[in-house]
């Protein structure tokens, strides 16, 4: 009995002393929640996937892209942003990648971050003829203004967005004026989605500017349009992104790059196990927002979000993860 005691305590001593070395090769780790939906569940989701699965001991911070960004880029701190959107910071980025101080480890949406003019799938299926901004111009009865139904409505973002700037200066490049189209100011976020949520509970028309991954798109179908013309980013730093340009040229509205970024120092004292599920932990931007329609329906914080999608979603996440990791994430919930 006591040999058999004594073999027990020795195995859960084993057992004890791996998972103490597991913390300690990873330690403490930062992880950077940007004030988006999508970044505050990946972050939830780094953070127990890192802590459950690696023995980490992981805390999130909440920061936003310019200053996160510049601050890994310049001190090395915090250790992890999850979804950098680099594009906005492309200088920053390369001097911080260059000086060593940041690594761009793989990247959360390969589909990328994507802006752009979108309409109903079911006006979309109902016309398979609309594929393109030029396309949506030839039929302003097919998306009536609200105030004047006999013109056409092309709905804009939220003043102070950057994807405002650029959808009016793509009303004007297209000459969509002229093509009898209206620019319908929604005034908020939240005056844009319901524009959407009004127009399909009608089966109405509607066309303008959104983006993804977001939660609306995962509980209202969209297509997003395309350009008919090739991308230049000659004219959209010129003009398109510019808004007192007087001339803008019609451009197709480019992908952004989004990566995890990780600070040099981390990178070179975690285990290889914590880089290596880093660089695969991807998700598409479908997956994402019916995960964020789910929490938005549910008044999910990010931190339930991350539970309900490792629930719901074996087949997907234990991918990323070693196989020891995967039982212990398994566990935990």
């Amino acid at each position: 009995m006591k040999k058999l005691l004594a073999s027990t305590c020795l195995t859960f001593g084993l057992i004890g002393g791996a998972s103490f070395a597991s913390a300690a090769e990873c330690g403490s780790v930062t992880i950077a929640s940007m004030n988006w939906q999508s970044a505050e569940v990946l972050s939830n989701l780094d953070k127990f996937i890192l802590n459950e699965g690696y023995g980490c001991s992981a805390d999130i911070t909440v920061g936003d892209t310019v200053p996160t960004i510049t601050s890994m880029a310049e001190k090395g701190q915090p250790d992890i942003a999850p979804e950098a959107w680099i594009d906005l910071l492309p200088d920053v980025v390369k001097k911080g990648t260059e000086e060593g101080r940041i690594v761009q480890v793989g990247s959360p949406l390969p589909d990328g971050g994507v802006q752009g003019w979108w309409i109903p799938k079911y006006v979309a299926d109902a016309h398979p003829d609309i594929k393109t901004i030029g396309d949506v111009l030839k039929h302003p009865e097919l998306f009536p203004d609200p105030e004047d139904p006999k013109k056409g409505a092309i709905f804009n973002g939220p003043q102070g967005w950057g994807g405002t700037v650029v959808t009016s200066q793509l009303y004007k490049g297209f000459e969509a004026e002229k093509a009898g189209f209206t620019l319908v100011d929604t005034g908020s976020a939240a005056g844009l989605d319901g524009s959407i949520a009004k127009a399909y509970e009608r089966k109405e028309g509607w066309a303008g500017y959104y983006w993804a991954p977001t939660a609306l798109l995962g509980k209202y179908q969209m297509v997003k349009l395309e350009a008919g013309v090739p991308e230049d980013s000659a004219e959209w730093k010129r003009c398109i992104t510019v808004a007192d340009c007087p001339d803008p040229k019609p451009a197709s509205w480019p992908v952004d790059h989004v990566v995890t970024l990780v600070a040099k120092p981390f990178s070179e004292k975690v285990g290889p196990e914590v880089m290596d599920y880093l660089a695969k932990r991807s998700w598409s931007n479908d997956t994402v927002n019916k995960l964020m329609s789910w929490m938005t329906d549910n008044q999910a914080t990010g931190e339930d979000g991350a539970k309900h999608f490792l629930k719901e979603n074996k087949d997907i996440w234990s991918k990323w993860v070693s196989p020891e990791a995967a039982t212990k994430i398994e566990a935990a919930l």
